[in-house]
Protein backbone atom coordinates (compact mmCIF):
# COMPACT_ATOMS: atom_id res chain seq x y z
CA UNK A 1 0.00 0.00 0.00
CA UNK A 2 1.21 3.46 -0.80
CA UNK A 3 1.49 5.69 2.25
CA UNK A 4 1.87 9.45 2.41
CA UNK A 5 2.89 9.57 6.06
CA UNK A 6 3.24 13.36 6.45
CA UNK A 7 5.04 14.73 9.47
CA UNK A 8 2.83 15.90 12.33
CA UNK A 9 2.33 19.64 12.11
CA UNK A 10 1.30 22.41 14.45
CA UNK A 11 -0.27 25.69 13.37
CA UNK A 12 1.55 27.49 16.16
CA UNK A 13 5.11 27.27 17.45
CA UNK A 14 4.49 24.96 20.42
CA UNK A 15 3.08 21.46 20.69
CA UNK A 16 5.22 19.64 18.10
CA UNK A 17 6.29 16.96 20.61
CA UNK A 18 2.68 16.24 21.59
CA UNK A 19 1.63 15.96 17.93
CA UNK A 20 4.45 13.47 17.26
CA UNK A 21 3.46 11.43 20.32
CA UNK A 22 -0.17 11.32 19.16
CA UNK A 23 0.92 10.17 15.69
CA UNK A 24 2.98 7.30 17.17
CA UNK A 25 -0.01 6.19 19.27
CA UNK A 26 -2.34 6.17 16.26
CA UNK A 27 0.21 4.33 14.11
CA UNK A 28 0.33 1.57 16.72
CA UNK A 29 -3.15 0.42 15.64
CA UNK A 30 -2.79 -2.58 13.31
CA UNK A 31 -5.80 -1.58 11.21
CA UNK A 32 -4.34 1.84 10.30
CA UNK A 33 -1.59 2.32 7.74
CA UNK A 34 -1.32 6.09 7.16
CA UNK A 35 -1.78 8.93 9.66
CA UNK A 36 -1.69 12.71 9.58
CA UNK A 37 -1.89 14.82 12.75
CA UNK A 38 -2.33 18.58 12.89
CA UNK A 39 -2.45 20.37 16.23
CA UNK A 40 -4.15 23.75 16.29
CA UNK A 41 -4.61 26.23 19.13
CA UNK A 42 -7.73 24.52 20.48
CA UNK A 43 -8.21 21.27 18.57
CA UNK A 44 -6.12 18.37 17.36
CA UNK A 45 -7.10 16.82 14.04
CA UNK A 46 -6.23 13.16 13.48
CA UNK A 47 -6.91 11.72 10.03
CA UNK A 48 -6.00 8.20 9.00
CA UNK A 49 -6.38 5.54 6.35
CA UNK A 50 -7.64 2.07 7.17
CA UNK A 51 -6.30 -1.11 5.58
CA UNK A 52 -8.64 -2.39 2.89
CA UNK A 53 -9.85 -5.54 4.64
CA UNK A 54 -10.57 -3.55 7.82
CA UNK A 55 -13.04 -1.18 6.12
CA UNK A 56 -15.96 -3.21 7.49
CA UNK A 57 -14.86 -2.25 11.02
CA UNK A 58 -14.53 1.51 10.44
CA UNK A 59 -16.96 2.56 13.18
CA UNK A 60 -15.34 0.24 15.71
CA UNK A 61 -11.84 1.45 14.78
CA UNK A 62 -12.84 5.10 15.11
CA UNK A 63 -14.54 4.43 18.46
CA UNK A 64 -11.45 2.62 19.83
CA UNK A 65 -9.15 5.33 18.51
CA UNK A 66 -11.24 8.08 20.10
CA UNK A 67 -11.37 6.22 23.41
CA UNK A 68 -7.60 5.64 23.43
CA UNK A 69 -6.76 9.24 22.58
CA UNK A 70 -9.19 10.68 25.13
CA UNK A 71 -7.81 8.36 27.81
CA UNK A 72 -4.15 9.23 27.15
CA UNK A 73 -4.72 12.96 26.52
CA UNK A 74 -7.77 14.05 28.54
CA UNK A 75 -7.13 17.79 28.12
CA UNK A 76 -6.99 17.66 24.31
CA UNK A 77 -10.00 18.19 22.07
CA UNK A 78 -9.74 15.62 19.25
CA UNK A 79 -11.39 15.53 15.86
CA UNK A 80 -10.89 12.11 14.28
CA UNK A 81 -11.69 11.26 10.67
CA UNK A 82 -11.05 8.48 8.21
CA UNK A 83 -12.51 10.43 5.27
CA UNK A 84 -10.10 10.47 2.31
CA UNK A 85 -11.02 14.01 1.23
CA UNK A 86 -10.19 15.32 4.69
CA UNK A 87 -6.93 13.36 4.60
CA UNK A 88 -5.99 15.02 1.30
CA UNK A 89 -6.84 18.48 2.64
CA UNK A 90 -4.69 17.88 5.73
CA UNK A 91 -1.76 16.64 3.62
CA UNK A 92 -2.07 19.74 1.44
CA UNK A 93 -2.12 21.94 4.57
CA UNK A 94 0.97 20.21 5.98
CA UNK A 95 2.87 20.59 2.70
CA UNK A 96 1.99 24.28 2.35
CA UNK A 97 2.86 24.96 6.01
CA UNK A 98 6.23 23.20 5.69
CA UNK A 99 7.03 24.98 2.41
CA UNK A 100 6.49 28.34 4.05
CA UNK A 101 3.65 29.38 1.71
CA UNK A 102 1.26 29.61 4.68
CA UNK A 103 1.82 31.76 7.75
CA UNK A 104 0.81 30.47 11.19
CA UNK A 105 -2.33 32.61 11.08
CA UNK A 106 -3.34 31.36 7.61
CA UNK A 107 -2.59 27.77 8.63
CA UNK A 108 -4.79 28.10 11.73
CA UNK A 109 -7.62 29.53 9.60
CA UNK A 110 -7.36 26.68 7.08
CA UNK A 111 -7.11 24.17 9.93
CA UNK A 112 -10.37 25.48 11.42
CA UNK A 113 -12.06 25.19 7.99
CA UNK A 114 -10.99 21.54 7.74
CA UNK A 115 -12.26 20.80 11.27
CA UNK A 116 -15.59 22.39 10.33
CA UNK A 117 -15.71 20.20 7.19
CA UNK A 118 -15.31 17.06 9.30
CA UNK A 119 -18.17 18.06 11.60
CA UNK A 120 -20.38 18.89 8.59
CA UNK A 121 -19.83 15.42 7.12
CA UNK A 122 -21.06 13.59 10.23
Amino acid sequence: MKTTNPNPTVTENKGQDKAEKIEKEVESFDEIYDVAVVKGKKDTLVVYKVKHMQRFNMKKIEKNLNKTLEKKHPKENFTVSSDYKIFLEVVRLVERKNNGTLSDKQAEKRFNEIVKMTSDMK
